[in-house]
């Protein structure tokens, strides 16, 4: 029996897209909070930086 229907690469994305949903919702949970909305900023900004792989052409 083969389990193999999805790929790294897609398992990777979707995680990586469910990364930046949560980042939205800290960011949305912390408005009012300073220090927790720079905190909630910087890891959305990480989750975005770490997705550019993926649509970048590999020549």
């Amino acid at each position: 029996m083969k389990f193999n229907l999805m790929r790294n690469q897609q398992i990777n994305f979707i995680g990586w897209i469910l990364f930046v949903m949560s980042a939205i919702g800290f960011c949305i949970a912390s408005i009012g909070n300073f220090w927790a909305m720079v905190g909630s900023a910087f890891f959305l900004i990480a989750c975005l930086v770490f997705l550019i792989p993926f649509f970048r052409d590999d020549e």
